[in-house]
């Protein structure tokens, strides 16, 4: 009998969604928390029957009675956090950004160490962006300890709970597994820095042109391996803490566009160039690996054929939105 039950924060985000996704085909008992409530993103990729084996609780991250209180009710062994505020947001209103990727993250680890009887396994979202630009790490592959440079907000919140989870180890002995996504591509990645590679993806599926506001190289993961990544690492029973790169498909905007145009014939996408992001994207995994095993990977053309074909489904459905795609 399985007796777990997985807590999801951000759950209605892309990420979020396919965790989701994930754990109801497995039958796992799972708990949706966001602060939003319409399921838009779940709903792209599960029907009426599997939303409903979902419960779905709206609640703010940053209120940690609640967050506790609904931990100790639900019975919840497993959580996987990844409720943040993006770069754009972050930029926009630095303290709600604080607020929801510092308070909110702390509020996780402290329920984690209230209910440490009770938590068998804590993953959370971390971010490339805690790296700086690629210039600053001569060595590649790029390891987990190399310095951090963030240059963005979000990347200075994510550094931030890269440090408190360092410290709720070293202090009340939580364990938990950080994870740092690059370019997290597919169904769903509608916000974001780096949503863009999605977006191109959206854009050739539906006949209409895109501009990639990015080039140079970069990490593309394809949502549903990160998924599954983030529920092996909530499952792997590690005692400590790390945060972890994710590398999959090391590869350059140039090369991932002219891959999706031979998919996709007459797919009019573009790129900004001269314009690279700012981060290293020749990232060592081995640390992860040695933690999980293999690392789930769609290859790159599977991935983007895959994706093509659910948008063309959402598409004909008539079940996306495209104003996503507009400047």
């Amino acid at each position: 009998m399985n007796t777990e039950t997985f807590l999801v924060t951000g759950a209605l985000g892309c990420i979020g969604a396919w965790v989701l996704r994930n754990l109801v085909k497995e039958e796992s008992r799972t708990i949706a928390l966001d602060l939003a409530s319409d399921p838009i993103r779940p709903r792209l990729l599960l029907g009426p029957e599997e939303l409903e084996r979902i419960t779905f609780v709206q609640a703010d991250i940053t209120d940690l009675e609640r967050l506790l209180a609904l931990i100790k009710r639900r019975r919840v062994t497993h959580i996987i956090h990844l409720a943040a505020l993006q770069v754009p947001p972050c930029r926009a209103n630095p303290p709600l950004g604080a607020r929801v990727n510092v308070v909110g993250t702390a509020n996780v680890f402290e329920a984690a160490r209230r209910c440490r009887d009770q938590i068998q396994g804590l993953a959370y979202a971390s971010s490339v962006a805690v790296l700086g630009p690629g210039h600053l790490y001569p060595q590649r592959p790029v390891p987990d300890d190399a310095p951090l440079h963030p240059e963005t907000l979000y990347g200075v919140y994510k550094q931030t709970n890269e440090h408190t989870a360092r410290l709720y180890w070293q202090n009340w002995g939580v364990s938990s597994i950080g994870l740092r996504p690059s370019i997290v591509y597919g169904v769903g990645r509608d916000q974001g820095l780096t949503s863009d590679v999605a977006k191109s993806i959206l854009a050739a599926a539906a006949g209409r042109p895109y501009h990639i506001k990015f080039d140079g190289p970069v990490a593309l993961q394809y949502v549903e391996d990160v998924a599954r990544v983030f529920i092996e690492a909530a499952r792997a029973g590690y005692t400590g803490t790390v945060a972890g790169n994710l590398r999959q498909d090391v590869s350059s905007v140039a090369d991932f566009v002219a891959t999706l145009q031979k998919e996709t014939a007459g797919a009019r996408i573009s790129y900004e160039i001269g314009h690279p992001l700012p981060f290293p994207a020749d990232l060592d995994d081995s640390g992860l690996r040695r933690i999980l095993g293999p690392i789930p990977h769609t290859p790159l053309v599977t991935a983007i054929g895959q994706t093509l074909d659910q948008f063309r489904q959402l598409l004909a459905q008539e079940r996306i939105d495209l104003a996503q795609l507009e400047p």
